[in-house]
Formats: structure tokens, sequence, C-alpha cells
């Protein structure tokens, strides 16, 4: 089969390597010393700031912008992890413009605000980059925790717990710890193995052990880890995929968009993933844009999103859909697919609007991105999702009820639970 950009279908190298690492590049370069003093000047410094109150982790984000400006970055990374251990990829990954940015007084009176992500990436990264942990461990408790899972929930959990004292064994069952920032975020978006290297960092903080390609339900049950520990946390995400339901469905070509983002994150060469030329991605959220840009960078001549509500229903931001179709990504609203044709491969989808008006899009790649789902059920459920307590068991980020599905939110309910989990093991509360 021919690599060139004009033959259809899906093939690999439809750009040469070295183009494709440029695309790949992190999009939103980071600050320089002198850039971070000059934006975190812009900073008014709110009593009662609106952006500490819409960040989800309670950031101080006037303090470690004050303490940028004095030029003390170490230090405002201290007050970023004292609250949220992750600070580095959330700098990198959060939608600061519908949670922080979004409120800054900058932003509401001249429509231009503070870039808070870009000087918590700046902060972070520079203490990182000492390769030192700014926080010691206490004294140990004798108390064993087990965390099922290593995302973001499951690590925020067990480095809190570890900082209380208390040994705690991970237990991850993919082959990298990490979880939706090693497998699941755009790679563009946090580059340089970035994940990786903030999970080294966090261990730093000692009583972690991490046991990866162990899973729940096959190497251990909920029951047996509280048998062993004396508290359970579980940050198992969701595995599972929502499926079209639409004929034509097991064509090939047609594929879970985050297994093709998780691929992409773990090529060694993304230039030789293949991807097709006319290439069609059905769901409107963050993994739905990440697919459909990234199908972009790697050289696919026509993307196109199809969302089946409004623009302002769509769970990925105005900033994010800008984003994509300044990458080249159509985006498409108000339908749904009918179904994928095609013998044997895809070659074309249907879609039908509300109003029962129908159309076809050509493709040769279909991504499928309209949701995730809890695979299992080790503990109760509320509704689709794990409930937060019960008894020894807790739960958060992505699979726990009640949450939003953004890393930052998995951050803060890890931290959470742990520091509920430490005050019941301690004997504060029943």
């Amino acid at each position: 089969m021919s690599n060139s950009p004009q033959t259809s279908g899906i093939v690999s190298h439809r750009l040469p390597p070295e183009a494709v690492a440029q695309n790949f590049d992190h999009y939103m370069p980071a600050y320089d010393a002198h850039e971070a003093r000059v934006a975190a000047d812009r900073c008014y410094f709110c009593y009662d700031a609106p952006c500490m109150t819409a960040c989800p982790t309670s950031i101080d984000i006037p303090l470690f912008i004050r303490q940028i400006a004095t030029g003390t970055p170490e230090a405002a990374a201290k007050t970023i992890f004292a609250q949220n251990i992750m600070g580095g990829m959330c700098a990198r990954v959060c939608p600061t413009e519908t949670l922080c940015e979004e409120v800054c007084v900058r932003e509401v009176a001249e429509g231009k605000p503070v870039e808070i992500g870009r000087l918590q990436r700046y902060a972070t990264d520079t203490l990182m980059a000492k390769g030192v942990h700014p926080f010691t461990r206490a004294a140990e408790t004798g108390k064993k925790v087990a965390v099922v899972g290593a995302g973001p929930a499951g690590l925020s959990a067990a480095h809190r717990l570890a900082l209380h004292g208390h040994d705690v064994t991970v237990y991850e069952r993919r082959a990298k710890a990490g979880g939706l920032n090693e497998y699941g975020i755009a790679a563009y978006k946090a580059t340089d193995d970035f994940a990786a290297r903030e999970v080294e960092w966090l261990l730093k903080i000692g009583g972690i052990t991490v046991e990866t390609d162990r899973e729940l339900g096959r190497d251990f049950s909920v029951a047996s880890l509280e048998a062993d520990f004396d508290a359970v946390f579980l940050g198992i995400g969701l595995a599972g995929v929502n499926a079209l339901q639409a004929p034509g469905e097991d064509l090939s070509g047609v594929r879970n968009a985050v297994d093709f983002i998780a691929e992409l994150r773990q090529a060694a060469d993304p230039s030789a993933l293949p991807v097709g030329r006319d290439v069609v991605v059905i769901g409107g959220g963050m993994t739905a844009v990440d697919a459909a840009v990234q199908s972009k960078l790697l050289g696919a001549q026509n993307v196109t999103m199809v969302y089946r509500r409004t623009k302002d229903k769509m769970s990925a931001s105005l900033y994010e859909q800008d984003h994509a179709t300044a990458s080249g990504v159509t985006i498409l609203y108000g339908a749904s697919p009918v179904q994928i044709i095609g013998a044997g491969a895809v070659e074309a989808v249907a879609f039908a609007y509300d109003s029962g008006e129908t159309f076809t899009l050509k493709a040769d790649q279909v991504f499928k991105a309209i949701g995730q789902t809890l695979v299992g059920e080790p503990v109760p459920k509320d509704g689709k999702k794990l409930v937060k307590r019960a008894g020894k068991v807790w739960a958060g980020g992505d699979c726990a009820a009640g949450g939003e599905d953004l890393t930052v939110t998995a951050v803060a309910e890890g931290r959470d639970a742990a520091e509920e989990i430490h005050s019941v093991l301690m004997g504060a509360v029943g």
C-alpha cells in the first residue's frame, strides 16, 4: 500500500516524522522567568478571589501568583502542590477557560484573564526540575491502605495517605501508572513524557508501592482487599466505552477514540500510526476533540466531528471547539449516526438531524467518542457510578457518582477521600 498522502484508506506515515514531531510539540509554549513575572503582575490579588472558588482543588491562586511576582516560583509551586499534588499536569490539561480564568476579574473587565494555567505550569515545572519533593512524610502509622487505579484520583489519594504516614499499595491494571494522564490526554498537551515523570516525582514522598498489571476482578477482589488492608480506595476510572448502536459499527476502520489516543500516546514514532484520509469522529467531549485534532496532526485530509446536540450543550469547551476548528477540523451539530456504510471496511457514515433530514459523510476511519462506562460492580453503585463510600471502601474520580470527568476534579476527590480515610483510621470519625 502506498504511503502517499493522496491515497485513500488508513495508512501510516501520511506526513514525514519531522513534520509530525513538530505538529505534536506542545501547543502552548511555557513561560520563561521574565514572561511569568510580567503575566503575574496583571493579577489584582483579589480578596475572596473568584478564581480560587472556581478551582476544584481550591488552590490559593492569588498567593501563588504573588509568589511568582516576587521571584519565588518554588514557593508558588509548594502553594499549588499543597492542594493539588498533580498541579503540573493540571496546568497543562485543565479547562482553565471555563474554571479559574473564566471568572478572573481581568476577564470580566477586559476580556483577557490572567493566564493562571500557564503561571501554574511555570511554577510547578520550576520546582519539579530541581528533582526534590516539597513535602516530608509523617511518622509511620502502621496502617495499610490499598488504592486501585493509578490515575489522577488514585495517585492523589495515595500521595495524601502516604504524607500522613500510612503505607499505600497501588494496583494498576495497565503496564504504566498515570491512568488518564498517561493514556488518555492528547499527546500535544503533555509532551516530553511528562505524565511518567510526574508519577516518578510524586512517588518520592515515600511509603507508596505501585504494582502494575494487576486488575480488580482478575487478580484480587474488593473483599480480599478489605480483608488485607485497613481501608480501600477505588479510582478505577471508566474502562468501558458506549456503543453507537448503529448498523455497521463492527466494520473495519471503526474504533474507540480512547484506544486511538492511548496508542498515539505510547507510540515511539507517532508518524507511523495509521490514520485515514477521511476521518469522522462521533461525539462532543474532550476525547472527541483530542481524536479529531490528532488525526489532523497525523495528516488526515478531511476530519469531521459530529455531535448529536447543539453547540452550547457540547461538553468540550468553546475554547477546545475553537482549537479544533483552527486545526482544520469541521464540527457539525445536531446530528446522530444512523448507519455506518461499507463492505467489510467503512466507506461512509449516514447521519440524521432531529428534523429527519439525512446526510452522508465519506469516511475510511471512524472514531467513537460518545462516553465511557463503569466496568463491573465491585461496590454499590449510585446510578451508573460507584457510591463514594461503602464501609471500608471509598471511591473517587471518573468512576464515582457526582463528579465531573476532569483530571482536576479526580485529584480533588482522591485528596478528599484520603483525608477522610486518615480521619477514620486515626479514630477521629466513625
